[in-house]
């Protein structure tokens, strides 16, 4: 079944510390399915990474390697989550306490009625008040 990655589930597949054997069922199931993302992921992954790199966690030179393997996977960009920032993402933001950065992977699992796959507890929370299932 497809569903919603966001950038805590990513990263738990990025550095080997943080995955877990749930993470690891999940990305092994992409070798049957896709994940869904919105436009947003790909700039959030940039400065996680940039921000590991700044505390010492990788070096830069790590980077081709991490974006390819990410590459490979089947993660497809939904280009169609900024028309809806304004009148879904900002008003569940503030329904459930988000920032509208983790609202926008809320509305894209409600509107593609998908499950999302995070590690953030306040967007797990969310999803739960929202009847979104979590992986």
């Amino acid at each position: 079944m497809p569903f919603v990655l966001d950038c805590s589930m990513t990263m738990a597949w990025v550095f080997a510390d943080e995955g877990s054997e749930r993470t690891a069922t999940l990305l092994e199931s992409l070798l049957q399915d896709h994940a869904l993302v919105p436009s947003l992921w790909p700039m959030e992954v940039a400065n996680v990474l940039l921000a590991a790199t700044r505390r010492g966690r990788i070096k830069q030179n790590h980077w081709p390697k991490l974006l390819s393997h990410l590459s490979a996977l089947p993660i497809h960009i939904d280009d169609e989550n900024a028309g809806h920032v304004f009148n879904d993402s900002l008003p569940l933001a503030q329904t459930h306490q988000l920032s509208v950065y983790d609202a926008v992977y809320l509305d894209l699992a409600l509107r593609k009625h998908l499950p999302l796959a995070t590690l953030d507890n306040r967007l797990a929370a969310a999803c739960r008040a929202a009847g979104v299932p979590t992986l």
